[in-house]
């Protein structure tokens, strides 16, 4: 998809940058809101999803941790820390993410 802006012409590299396109890397759950024969996820899919992402990478450096003491040379020692820093990075941006919402919901629930 091109868009002309004048002198200016912005190309579409990816479906998820613009447009009413899925975003990619988040697949919604089945009970999303239908609109017109098309399933609409909300925000407590994609949250959900989020989530499930996360605890994945979790149990693949806890995996990864197990196999590295029972057998070392089965693993690189650059996965380990690649998927520990992957695990912390997502666990520090759910935390932000639950501080925000319960801070927007205390907020909101004191200006009644």
């Amino acid at each position: 998809m091109n868009m002309s802006f004048g002198n200016l012409e912005l190309n579409r590299t990816s479906a998820g940058h613009l447009g009413t396109s899925a975003i990619s890397g988040f697949k919604p759950a089945a009970e999303g809101k239908e609109s017109g024969g098309i399933k609409k996820a909300g925000f407590e899919d994609y949250i959900l999803q989020a989530f499930n992402e996360m605890n994945g990478q979790q149990l693949k450096v806890s995996q990864l941790n197990e196999q590295i003491v029972t057998d070392p040379e089965s693993v690189d020692i650059h996965d380990v820390t690649t998927s520990m820093a992957k695990a912390k990075m997502s666990m520090d941006l759910a935390q932000t993410v639950i501080e925000r919402l319960v801070k927007g919901w205390t907020d909101l629930s004191q200006n009644r």
